[in-house]
């Protein structure tokens, strides 16, 4: 080659697959998807939940309600551990799903906190819900006859307020002395939640009803 000569480029073909080609490949592989037991490794994952003394009575008359649906339904085991006063949920290797343990685990936790087993077993059934906790004191600093007060107006007389509130949102709500649990949606635990904290700041009950009247109004438009 002389040195004044450029290099010729190189020209590559790409090769087309004929169709003999393209009928001998294998057929693709059809996976079945893992189980429970097999996406941790064939490892049993474990649960407990802490039984508090004053739900100590409410769990063994409940207890069959609770052990069916997460036993027969979600495929967890769950056992009573007397010695530790703890609820214990376990794996099995027929679980149809991971998440199933989580869920079991959340609706045990639920009743704990003081929700009826028929309110709490929508935690299994549902994805979109969820609980929150909070106290008066996070709200605002109330103490002796005021937080008293305050607890009275969360509730209502008989409780008509609470319900009013449960009704309007779509959730459900304990009150557990100053401690206040939601159970609902994300969107509806808001508005329940702007509610009581407004009680608790010191909103009569009639202005309270009408700005939910007005807020529910929305979101059943928006929906």
């Amino acid at each position: 080659m002389q040195p004044n000569e450029t290099p010729a480029s190189m020209e590559v073909e790409a090769a087309i697959p004929s169709a003999s080609a393209a009928a001998t490949l294998p057929p693709k592989p059809l996976f079945e998807p893992l189980k429970a037991h097999e996406m941790s490794d064939g490892r049993v994952q474990f649960r407990k939940v802490s039984v508090p003394p004053h739900r100590y009575s409410p769990l063994k008359k409940a207890w069959l309600d609770i052990y069916t649906p997460v036993y027969d339904q979600m495929k967890i085991d769950i056992r009573m551990n007397l010695k530790a006063r703890k609820v214990e949920l376990k794996t099995r290797a027929d679980t149809p799903d991971v998440s199933n343990l989580q869920k079991c685990a959340d609706f045990v936790h639920a009743f704990m906190l003081g929700f009826d087993v028929v309110d709490a077993i929508a935690l299994l059934r549902l994805d979109e819900l969820y609980v929150e906790s909070f106290e008066i004191k996070d709200v605002k600093t109330l103490r002796g006859e005021h937080l008293s007060r305050a607890i009275g107006r969360l509730s209502g007389k008989g409780g008509k307020t609470k319900f009013a509130i449960e009704n309007a949102t779509k959730t459900r709500i304990v009150i557990a002395d100053s401690k206040i649990h939601i159970l609902g949606s994300f969107a509806n635990i808001k508005v329940a939640r702007d509610s009581l904290c407004s009680l608790i700041l010191g909103s009569p009950a009639g202005k309270v009803y009408s700005k939910l009247r007005a807020v529910t109004a929305r979101l059943a438009e928006r929906f």
